[in-house]
């Protein structure tokens, strides 16, 4: 539920008397797809974090266990869980996205060291309290693509079974900590730090337990800007041989992880192009249909592609004009 600006400006006033920013002056920047809301105060450097559902306690929980395990989450400087507000640290002003625009030529480097953040992060294996996505929920969560990118719900049945049939055939079991969306834009890249403190990890409060390379596939199957090829081969090969797996007999999973996350992500840009009064999202689905079409190419994953092809539209121009009109 939404608070009225009135009640959520005299919230902050009340959350920030007394401290080192009362006094700060505020430069909104952007969100991220949730309704959280942002903004950069000038003295001392940090940030304002809002959120309309009050619900920062599992943003704090991960940071702090991100942080005790030698990560760079942002620093929890104040908290009212009860108004859903925070301020944080500012790890930096430039992500990867935006570090890239500037000097494409260091890609190989920023997306060794985020690969390097998750090989880090599978040693440590991490445990905490958040949500499991075993193979039956990985299943019902592409249910979305069908309701609000096909716009159909009788289509969703037989799309989340094709996908639970494609988990149990080719997907290990095993499930460790994933960040959810591990992507160059919630990456801060800090070159004047050094290991895995030079990469600034940002929304991760809806991290859960999933299968192994999620947050792999998540880094290279990027919604908002293509990875180099020649990159994401050697950063898959970069964490399979740390993690102690052969890439070619691990295709086929990882193949089936992106499938399953970006018809998931199909569905929530639908659902906030056509729904949330962010029409800013269809620009992203082409790319998104691209990822998914070169995971479903796989051999192995023949029966969920049929699938897939008999139940969801081609994003053309009719899909995505249907998108932006509702």
């Amino acid at each position: 539920m939404f608070r009225p600006i009135l009640v959520l400006l005299f919230q902050m006033h009340e959350f920030l008397r007394g401290t080192a920013w009362q006094d700060a002056t505020l430069t909104p920047i952007a969100g991220d797809a949730s309704a959280r809301q942002y903004a950069r105060f000038d003295q001392p450097p940090a940030i304002l974090m809002t959120d309309p559902s009050g619900d920062t306690l599992r943003f704090a929980n991960i940071a702090s266990t991100l942080t005790d395990a030698d990560l760079c989450p942002p620093t929890i400087y104040a908290h009212d869980p009860d108004q859903g507000l925070m301020i944080i640290s500012d790890l930096g002003q430039t992500d990867f996205a935006k570090h890239l625009k500037q000097s494409p030529h260091e890609e190989p480097k920023l997306y060794k060291a985020a690969t390097d953040v998750l090989c880090y992060l599978h040693d440590k294996n991490i445990t905490v309290d958040v949500p499991r996505m075993t193979h039956e929920t990985a299943a019902d969560m592409i249910g979305l693509a069908a309701k609000f990118y096909a716009n159909d719900t009788t289509k969703a049945p037989p799309l989340c079974d094709a996908m639970l049939n494609a988990f149990t055939s080719h997907v290990d079991p095993s499930l460790h900590l994933a960040l959810r969306d591990y992507h160059a834009e919630n990456l801060i890249w800090r070159p004047m730090n050094t290991g895995t403190d030079r990469v600034g990890i940002l929304d991760f409060q809806d991290a859960c337990i999933a299968p192994l390379g999620y947050d792999l596939m998540s880094l290279i199957r990027d919604a908002r800007r293509d990875v180099d090829h020649t990159v994401g081969s050697a950063i898959t090969l970069q964490f399979c041989n740390h993690i102690g797996r052969n890439a070619v007999e691990m295709g086929a999973h990882l193949a089936c992880v992106g499938a399953q996350r970006n018809l998931r992500v199909l569905g929530i840009f639908a659902r906030l192009a056509s729904q949330g009064g962010k029409p800013q999202y269809l620009q992203f689905i082409p790319r998104v249909w691209r990822y998914l079409m070169q995971d479903l190419s796989h051999p192995a994953l023949r029966d969920l592609n049929k699938s897939v092809m008999s139940t969801l539209p081609t994003p053309n121009a009719s899909t995505l004009q249907r998108l932006g009109s509702k």
